[in-house]
């Protein structure tokens, strides 16, 4: 067995996948945390319109508008960029173990993964290919 090989042991896969959604999910809560924070700043003492119904905008619905909405300091896309974060979180684990098993030359739970990981971004992309 290759020292490449060996250094890739089990254990050391799961502690780093742990370490991956820790840091994801906790980074995850201080940007929505932040944002939150800078909205209520920004809006809080206004009132709540519940007679009429109105939609999110349209840059709260696509990623390059999060961005540069987040870019601008406005808390609620910063609050989006802290959902997506979260989202793309347990992504980044399956795409992490793919290069894992890949090192560890497990071709079987390759090709499981990366199926798991096309299903994924398959629905993430709303099912349209």
């Amino acid at each position: 067995m290759s020292q490449s090989s060996a250094a890739w042991t089990d254990q050391r896969v799961e502690i780093i996948v742990a370490s991956l959604l820790r840091a994801g999910v906790l980074l995850a809560a201080a940007v929505v945390a932040l944002g939150g924070i800078i909205f209520l700043v920004r809006h809080g003492r206004a009132m709540p319109q519940y007679a009429k119904f109105v939609g999110e905008p349209f840059e709260l619905r696509t990623v390059s508008g999060i961005i540069r909405g987040t870019a601008s300091f406005h808390g609620r896309n910063i609050i989006q960029l802290g959902l997506l974060l979260l989202i793309a979180t347990p992504v980044a684990r399956v795409a992490f173990s793919v290069i894992a098993f890949a090192l560890e030359r497990d071709r079987l739970y390759v090709v499981i993964t990366l199926i798991v990981l096309a299903v994924l971004l398959f629905s993430l992309a709303g099912g349209h290919v």
